[in-house]
């Protein structure tokens, strides 16, 4: 997003906390940030005791520590931006675009008179479902944790209270809302709340994908913007230098995409969980086995720690029988591995990134939600888009294989690959001139970033 404004002629100054910064640069190189004289890089401390910068922080204290301590650092530094302005040709700080669970910055943002605008990487239906947790409540559907072995309270209830949701049950809504776990689910009840402060709110969709969850949302929220798929927009920008310029957290091993080149067209089953989910060793073998037995070639991304309390570790049966079609890499550069041809289907988690990420290359999915947003993603991409099959939580070999067979060889597995492509034109449609991400992009410019001052 701070690559598209800059390219629509924002000067931008990226802020980052000191330890995300101190892994883009460990990710991508000591060099890896310089060379952009109006796109510079600026940190703020998150407030959180020293860590081991090679493992990863815990979300929950993160942003809680965020929403506690770097209010006052995050204004100290507009105010330095600001001061530094009257001696160099770089502008005042006009507005401030944010991470959606970053609220903070819409007080910062007032302080200084400038619009703040917050960015929300999650699915509108995941919004929506938040604007409506207090009357889910009230009818008893998301039940305190002593009810949830009542008869009256089971996964596959229908849900149907909510504006422009439908066909979802129980266990499609956030998993915060049923999983028992009241820090992310009080944490995501503020956020929403605060977000309606914001002077607009810009969500990472598009139009023809969530259509009638986006029009009942519209009269519940500040101005939205659907400005998305992000990276499908990127491609508008002819500075590939800039384009080049990267935000991953992991090293990304390259390797992986020679290794796609020697394999025949629509072939290959991508298996990636991201970059927070994590598994026990008992289902780290049911996918390795099921993949083994499928006989498809496949690239799984295994990170060092996605094993609860251990290595990754695959039995030496399994390396050894799938030597000649499977490929481990620690870290990837997805986007570009979903748009190899050689890649047929997508083995997910289902969080937002990556869900866009396939509906952009064209790749139907296999889904294993496991929580947050990913069980509705989940729920969206089987029923309602027609390009997803889901796995069970209590994951099996043979599920697992059966699975991929009928993702790779079968009827259903052509169908949803059919759907995939006409879902990837549809996104190609809305970031073209005259596309309505496209033409929102510009809208969301002129009508509140542009702003110099609020009234």
């Amino acid at each position: 997003m701070a690559k598209l404004l800059h390219f629509k002629g924002f000067h931008i100054t990226f802020v980052n906390t000191e330890f995300n910064h101190q892994q883009l640069l460990k990710s991508g190189g000591p060099d890896s940030l310089k060379g952009f004289p109006d796109f510079q890089f600026e940190t703020i401390p998150d407030g959180l005791p020293p860590s081991d910068i090679n493992a990863p922080q815990d979300i929950a204290s993160f942003i809680d520590s965020i929403t506690t301590n770097c209010l006052v650092p995050l204004r100290n530094l507009i105010a330095k931006l600001n001061e530094a302005s009257s001696t160099s040709d770089y502008p005042r700080v006009s507005c401030i675009v944010a991470d959606c669970y970053m609220s903070l910055t819409l007080e910062a943002a007032e302080t200084f008179h400038i619009p703040g605008v917050l960015l929300w990487t999650m699915s509108p239906s995941i919004l929506m479902s938040y604007l409506h947790c207090q009357l889910l409540a009230e009818e008893g559907l998301i039940p305190p944790k002593d009810k949830r072995n009542s008869t009256n309270w089971y996964p596959d209830m229908p849900i149907n209270l909510i504006p422009g949701m439908r066909d979802i049950r129980l266990r499609d809504l956030p998993s915060f809302f049923w999983d028992g776990n009241d820090a992310f689910h009080n944490i995501g009840i503020r956020e929403v709340q605060e977000a309606l402060k914001a002077s607009a709110i810009i969500i990472h969709t598009f139009d023809a994908l969530e259509c009638k969850v986006l029009n009942a949302i519209k009269s519940l929220l500040p101005p939205i913007y659907t400005i998305g798929p992000l990276q499908l927009l990127e491609k508008n920008i002819p500075n590939t230098q800039l384009r080049s310029l990267r935000s991953n957290l992991l090293k990304e091993d390259q390797g992986c995409l020679q290794w796609l080149d020697s394999r025949q067209p629509d072939s290959v089953v991508y298996v990636n969980f991201g970059s927070h989910t994590v598994m026990t060793s008992q289902q780290l073998i049911e996918f390795a086995w099921g993949l083994a037995n499928c006989k498809h070639p496949f690239l799984w991304v295994i990170r060092s720690d996605l094993v609860i309390g251990e290595a990754a570790v695959l039995p030496l049966e399994f390396t050894e029988e799938t030597a000649d079609r499977g490929m481990i890499s620690g870290w990837c550069p997805q986007e570009q591995v979903l748009c190899h041809s050689s890649i047929a289907g997508f083995l997910t988690h289902c969080g937002w990134n990556s869900t866009m990420d396939a509906i952009c290359s064209g790749v139907p999915v296999i889904g294993w939600p496991l929580f947050a947003d990913q069980t509705t993603n989940c729920r969206y991409a089987c029923v309602h888009w027609g390009i997803g099959m889901e796995i069970d939580k209590n994951v099996k070999r043979d599920e697992v294989e059966g699975l991929v067979r009928q993702l790779m060889e079968g009827d259903k597995g052509k169908r949803m690959t059919k759907k995939a492509m006409e879902w990837k034109k549809s996104a190609e449609e809305s970031t073209k001139p005259g596309g309505s991400s496209y033409m929102n992009l510009d809208k969301v410019i002129e009508e509140v970033l542009v702003i110099k001052k609020l009234d």
